[in-house]
């Protein structure tokens, strides 16, 4: 006899268990996969921060990962999942710094490796409960495996890299112009910037020429930052263009400044007269390069790294915040002014977390050359054929080793690829893995057998531990920036896969599928192409799934100040996750954003009652008959649209549309199942016709066994409980039995 199933479906009897047997069973690890599960099929875990708990976003990775694998594993592939953490530098210095305010203690007063111990700690702790909550999720992944950006054998596979990339003239250190935050003191990449329509003042300011009455007329926003002009430049066939050559009095200092032409400057903005700053907008930094040699001065920055104007402003401005700055520059202007100022929208830079006004500063940072073609790379086609990273990234796309899944996204990525520039990889925060780059101040040492002949000790080596000096045997001190957290994370895919166990690259790199969101294509997807390619001359995944944002049933954005938040643990313990991971699918396809509310949850918990209930009923029915089934034609065209409706989701698995696979199988089962086979074999089940009632029994069987199986991706809690009580059971498991 079957054990008979409670009268209603309990999750929270159910769920806890069920990932205890499946954990306990061991088939998360590919290698303990019965004989038939031989193909690898590879999924890498986007690594979730591990300073926090898990969102509904993450439930959504999650939910579609998990189907992915266990719908492979059914399929007889040998299924890795790979999870893992990310320590997430900036992201988890802020939200620790966050955490310290609350305390009442000051981020920037506590020493440097007690603050790294203590992110470390924070860090652990998140990373060991969000680990449960994944499995809450019922993520069937190998936790055997499971990696941290961390973890030292992964760092070292960052610092083999990056040594790479220096020797082949890839990463460079520089004084550029960089994004700064004046409140979380790093410079940022321009993908963590966001930019806001801001309404200032746009200011007409006139530059007297030297020993004349006439003036040059410049618009400009930021007059505070005029003690720092070097030049005026001018479009070759602006107004302007007669004073070239000529010099203009700083309206400020009264410095002399050159007036030059250069084809950048936009005649149609302002005036078409553009003043020069190098420290303080990039463009002004370009122009000044390319202009040198017609520029005497040097250029000098007027405000610091907390966004103050320091004394090279004049003491007039000197100590002022900027916003303040800017108010006390346009007194001081005043007589300048060639008309009134006049109100200006533009679009204004700003830091991602904490909304403060980017400021430009040139600093000396770590970049990577994105564009250069300084790789040798050697093809079928071409042999020796320099590329570069981008290159690298296009090619694969281009050559189909990569498809994108919508297929839209593979446009999108192209148009991003073209407008690629140099990477600021380098972040003034504690919480990350430092540079490896080490410092000393070089000496010049007699070269021993050769008398009057020196060497000169190398100023910077690139180590993953300290140097010596091989000279002067002095100490070098290393880098104390870290690295940008997408630099280390770009390299994931390969990075836990060489760190694993033995073979595990060779075995199941290049990955099959990295499912992530649509917004982080460009963070992530990108440098994980080119880091992948270019480190092991492949591909790191075959397919790329964006998937989109989770947006409330209004198809607002959630967050906590509008209230519309939904915990997805929360929601799973009060309707079970079966029903979260169900609201989650139906209703979304790729690269767009899913609906989601409780009321939709709690639909597909009455779903998950109504399989409960058929299931019940089906075994409560269930008696053992001697007689050999003798089917109807009803029952030999329901076995059929069993097979029609498995044949049509299969073929949604095999192209990635969960939506419509999840839907089918959910009318299939409430609607023919459920609703017509289960009604029609009522009465037959009371027969005194053994025949007749073992055909009805058997069909009923045969039905509700192959719908776990198909919906066993999508509700796996749920689809394994009832299968585990089936009388006519093939597998010890369903998430290994045959699809």
């Amino acid at each position: 006899m079957q054990k008979e199933l409670g009268k209603s479906y309990d999750p929270k009897q159910v769920e806890d268990k069920i990932y205890q047997i499946w954990e306990d069973s061991g088939y998360f690890n590919p290698d303990n996969l019965p004989a038939r599960h031989k193909k690898p099929f590879t999924i890498i875990m986007p690594p979730p921060n591990a300073n926090g708990s898990l969102h509904i976003g993450h439930a959504l990775f999650v939910t579609l990962e998990d189907i992915m694998i266990r719908y492979q594993r059914m399929q007889g592939r040998k299924a890795l999942w790979l999870p893992g953490a990310d320590h997430a530098g900036f992201e988890t210095q802020v939200v620790y710094n966050k955490k310290l305010e609350k305390e009442g203690r000051s981020f920037w007063e506590i020493p440097r490796e007690q603050l790294y111990e203590e992110i470390k700690k924070f860090t652990l702790d998140n990373k060991q409960y969000m680990e449960g909550q994944l499995r809450k999720l019922g993520a069937s992944c190998d936790w055997s495996r499971e990696k941290f950006t961390l973890d030292e054998d992964i760092k070292k596979v960052v610092y083999e890299t990056f040594k790479m990339l220096y020797d082949d003239g890839l990463v460079y250190r520089a004084e550029r112009p960089v994004s700064w935050c004046t409140k979380h003191q790093t410079t940022l990449s321009d993908l963590e910037i966001k930019h806001e329509e801001r309404q200032d003042k746009l200011y007409y300011v006139n530059y007297q020429l030297e020993a004349s009455g006439e003036n040059i007329e410049v618009a400009t926003t930021r007059p505070e930052t005029i003690p720092a002009d070097i030049a005026i430049a001018v479009h070759s066939k602006s107004k302007w263009r007669k004073y070239i050559g000529k010099n203009v009095i700083n309206p400020i200092n009264g410095q002399k400044l050159p007036v030059i032409a250069d084809e950048n400057v936009d005649p149609e903005f302002g005036t078409g007269a553009l003043k020069i700053t190098p420290h303080h907008d990039p463009l002004d930094f370009k122009i000044y390069n390319d202009h040198k040699g017609e520029i005497p001065g040097k250029p000098i920055s007027v405000i610091n790294q907390y966004g103050k104007l320091t004394e090279a402003a004049g003491k007039d401005l000197a100590g002022f915040k900027v916003k303040d700055a800017r108010v006390k520059a346009a007194e001081i202007l005043s007589a300048s002014f060639s008309k009134e100022p006049e109100d200006y929208t533009h679009q204004v830079s700003v830091c991602y977390k904490c909304g403060t006004t980017i400021e430009p500063r040139v600093m000396m940072q770590w970049f990577v050359k994105m564009t250069e073609k300084s790789i040798n790379r050697e093809t079928e086609k071409q042999r020796n054929r320099e590329t570069s990273l981008r290159d690298l990234a296009v090619d694969a796309v281009k050559s189909k080793k990569i498809k994108f899944i919508p297929h839209r996204f593979e446009k999108i990525f192209m148009h991003w690829m073209k407008n690629l520039y140099d990477w600021n990889i380098s972040r003034q925060i504690v919480w990350g893995i430092r540079i490896p780059a080490w410092y000393h101040e070089p000496k010049c040492i007699p070269k021993v057998g050769h008398e009057g002949d020196v060497v000169k000790c190398k100023e910077m080596v690139i180590s993953e531990t300290e140097p010596k000096c091989e000279f002067c045997n002095a100490k070098f001190v290393q880098e104390t920036d870290v690295f940008d957290t997408w630099f280390s994370s770009g390299q994931w895919p390969f990075a836990t896969l060489m760190t694993t166990k033995k073979g595990d690259f060779e075995k199941y790199y290049p990955t099959d599928v990295m499912a992530t969101a649509y917004d982080i294509l460009f963070f992530w997807v990108t440098r994980m192409i080119m880091f992948g390619t270019y480190r092991t001359k492949k591909a790191p995944f075959h397919t790329v799934y964006l998937h989109g944002l989770v947006r409330d049933k209004d198809r607002q954005k959630m967050s906590k100040s509008k209230g519309n938040v939904i915990n997805p643990l929360e929601v799973a313990d009060v309707y079970g996750t079966d029903a979260v991971r169900m609201a989650l699918v139906i209703g979304t396809t790729a690269g767009n954003d899913p609906i989601i509310s409780e009321d939709k949850i709690r639909g597909y918990r009455n779903f998950a009652t109504k399989i409960w209930n058929a299931s019940r009923f089906v075994l409560m029915n269930y008696r053992e008959l001697k007689a050999k089934p003798k089917f109807t034609s009803a029952d030999k065209k329901n076995l059929k649209d069993l097979q029609t409706a498995k044949k049509k989701i299969t073929a949604y698995m095999d192209k990635y549309d969960f939506n419509h696979a999840a839907e089918t199988a959910y009318h299939y089962f409430w609607h023919t199942f459920a609703d017509k086979v289960i009604e029609s074999s009522k009465d037959r089940l009371r027969s005194e016709n053994e025949a007749d009632t073992a055909a009805a029994q058997s069909v009923l069987l045969e039905i509700l066994g192959e719908s776990m199986k198909f919906l066993h991706p999508f509700m796996p809690f749920i689809t394994e409980e009832i299968y585990q009580n089936l009388p006519n059971k093939r597998k010890s498991l369903i998430m290994i039995a045959k699809w």
